[in-house]
């Protein structure tokens, strides 16, 4: 019986550690995130975002952010081993060793008259015939008497004295950590036992395998559905308008999920008249082009009007069914945009080149689903070239505000931003009618928006000049400049009900033949991961080329500080094409800002490579270079087809730039730096 206490004793002691093992350093480590995790809650202070609730720490968004499902399974598990630590601690108070002394009240070493005196009065106080009490019968028989029987025989005191227990020297005894009904494996214990390692060990493991094989099959590791990635990578044409990359992205197998009711028909006809304009609908046949419309599947259509809702803000005619209809599909829009991009990007060519014109459009509506701006709204119009979609993403602003500021001759969104404070209040508050607070709302954001710039160059590693055929690496800093100071924040953007990471796309492309060479992702959030890997590309450039360590060490420290200044290391390789002059074009895309685009040109000249290797007579006169970019610029107006990639919303109007103005490449090796913020004004960028 004690061998069978002891046993079911050691099971809880057992659970209670293997427990332990993974829990108390897995909580640790959560502590540890949570208490040394970069914020990234620096958002926009504005009323505007204030008021829309999205970062407001309510005791219920509290509560919702920690009830996880890791961190509820967490505090279970400490709830149980509080369980097993009492239930332990109890155990091993009810399971006292047997100290005869200490049961009769004495000090060890007690003589033969004070252990019957103290017997005489326990008995007086326990004893059956003077207690009637059950337990105090208990007490007497199981304890009393066995400590007195146990110190009266002489035998037993020795045994007791000398090793600890009355029947003497006690050998080393094992016990099992395991609970009570499983020793007993016959009968119905048995099959307990059975169906427990059945479960736990077979069955258990081919359960998870089978659901994570299921899921795997269905979802890729960025939780993108693999349907959803062929799909893309079928309707992505090299041709594809920035006006029709909302036709592709709603075919997403995620969206295909939501359900379709009857009861959203009236809502959805009732959306489409209100936002007929935006679906790129020819008037001429409007009829057709409606029937055409409501033909698709009806997820497509839900789809693409809840999205043109979000854009146009028609959502008070949105029932609460299909506001959390439209919140799913915003959820999902930075993921899903995010893999149409790198459809976009992805090598299609025989020179591994992807396409500009889409990678733009995709871009372009993303700045639209985060700011909630129409698509429309990119048309120039009024003698402005870009159109109002970067004013409609200020607060307090719209179209009649627009039409009152054109008048003061402000008809673009830089000549806004160009504005000294004074200047930009007298405007809003005497032509606009805005009030000092929403004045004070405009600046808020204004200092928000970041300025881009991009220093970029082309070279071969350990050689002069670029040949065909070389690997070109090409070096890119971006830095980014806040009227704030900030350099890493969330965008404005209050009417998209999620938290979104500003991310920007650095593309190197011709623009006049649609061919993307190189594509980049850009975040200015992750401060450490960016100064580990600029340090570490610019320490292994500097080493092949040379340079001592006392250089090395000075190139790296240089690095991290423009890291910490708010720029950016972007590096990627290619092949160098065949001979000839390539006027190339580097975007700098931000998918959460409109406006603060940059575009800058940049010259690249590759040579032909000589039989015997060398690298001779690289050095080209400048009139030479001067009339190739000449002959090249006019070849380039003579063909047809690709001549323009900027997109159709936000066309300028702008060209390749004169390479003449910008500098002839010396050496093969290229060099542009951008300084202007806007695409506008990159075009007249100068060495």
């Amino acid at each position: 019986m004690a061998a069978s206490q002891e046993n079911s004793s050691l099971f809880p002691i057992f659970v209670l550690t293997i427990m332990a093992l993974p829990l108390v350093p897995y909580t640790l480590l959560n502590f540890y995130r949570a208490v040394f995790r970069k914020t990234k809650s620096i958002h926009c202070q504005c009323s505007v975002c204030s008021c829309s609730g999205k970062y407001r720490k309510s005791i219920f968004k509290r509560i919702s952010n920690f009830s996880t499902c890791s961190n509820m399974t967490l505090v279970l598990l400490w709830v149980i081993m509080g369980v097993l630590v009492y239930y332990v601690k109890h155990i091993s108070q009810e399971e006292q060793p047997f100290e005869p002394f200490k049961i009769l009240g004495l000090e060890p070493g007690a003589s033969d008259p004070e252990i019957k005196k103290a017997y005489r009065r326990l008995s007086i106080q326990y004893h059956p015939d003077k207690n009637p009490d059950p337990e105090a019968n208990k007490f007497f028989v199981d304890f009393i008497s066995k400590a007195y029987q146990a110190l009266t025989d002489p035998t037993s005191r020795e045994n007791f004295e000398k090793y600890g227990h009355p029947d003497g020297r006690q050998g080393f005894q094992m016990g099992i950590a395991l609970p009570q009904f499983l020793l007993n494996i016959d009968g119905a214990s048995g099959g307990i036992l059975l169906l427990g390692i059945v479960g736990v060990c077979i069955l258990l493991p081919l359960v998870m395998a089978v659901i994570y094989l299921s899921r795997s099959s269905k979802f890729t590791g960025n939780y993108v559905m693999h349907q959803t990635l062929s799909t893309y990578y079928y309707f992505m044409k090299p041709s594809l308008a920035p006006s029709k990359v909302m036709d592709v992205f709603v075919k997403a197998a995620e969206f295909m999920e939501i359900p379709v009711r009857r009861s959203d028909t009236e809502s959805l006809q009732k959306l489409f008249m209100l936002v007929r304009s935006e679906l790129n609908l020819d008037l001429k046949n409007i009829k057709q082009e409606q029937a055409k419309f409501w033909k698709q599947h009806p997820a497509i259509v839900k789809t693409e009007l809840l999205i043109q809702a979000q854009l146009t803000h028609e959502l008070a005619n949105l029932s609460p069914a299909l506001q959390g209809d439209l919140r799913c599909v915003l959820e999902l829009a930075p993921r899903l945009l995010d893999e149409l991009m790198k459809m976009a990007v992805v090598p299609r060519t025989p020179q591994g080149h992807g396409w500009l014109r889409p990678a733009i459009g995709i871009v372009e509506l993303s700045q639209s689903v985060i700011q909630a701006v129409p698509l429309s709204a990119r048309k120039g119009s009024g003698g402005s070239t870009e159109g109002s979609a970067p004013f409609l993403q200020l607060p307090h602003f719209s179209e009649v505000i627009l039409k009152k500021i054109a008048r003061k001759k402000v008809r673009t969104f830089q000549d806004l931003r160009d504005m000294t404070l004074v200047e930009r209040a007298e405007l809003l508050t005497q032509t606009a009618g805005f009030t000092a607070a929403e004045v004070q709302d405009v600046e808020v954001v204004l200092e928000m928006i970041p300025s881009i710039t991009v220093e970029i160059s082309c070279e071969t590693e350990g050689e002069e000049g670029i040949q065909e055929g070389d690997i070109v690496t090409m070096y890119a800093w971006v830095t980014l400049k806040r009227g704030n100071g900030l350099i890493g924040a969330l965008p404005h953007a209050p009417h998209f009900p999620f938290h979104k990471e500003e991310n920007f796309w650095l593309l190197l492309a011709d623009s006049v033949s649609n061919d993307l060479w190189m594509s980049q992702k850009v975040s200015f959030m992750d401060e450490a991961t960016a100064t580990t890997t600029a340090s570490k590309a610019i320490a292994e450039a500097k080493e092949g080329s040379g340079a001592s360590a006392k250089e090395v060490k000075i190139a790296v420290r240089e690095a991290i500080e423009k890291v910490k200044s708010g720029s950016r290391l972007v590096m990627g390789k290619l092949q160098a094409p065949a001979e000839g002059n390539y006027n190339l074009t580097s975007y700098c895309l931000c998918d959460s800002w409109i406006g603060c685009d940059k575009k800058t040109s940049l010259k690249i000249k590759v040579l032909k490579r000589s039989r015997a290797g060398t690298r001779g007579g690289v050095v080209a006169e400048e009139g030479m270079a001067a009339a190739e970019g000449i002959e090249e610029d006019e070849e380039a107006e003579e063909e047809e087809g690709y001549d323009d990639y900027e997109s159709e919303y936000s066309d300028d109007g702008e060209d390749v730039p004169d390479t003449k103005k910008n500098g002839a490449a010396v050496n093969g090796v290229a060099h542009r730096k951008g300084s202007a913020s806007n695409s506008e004004d990159s075009g007249s960028d100068q060495e």
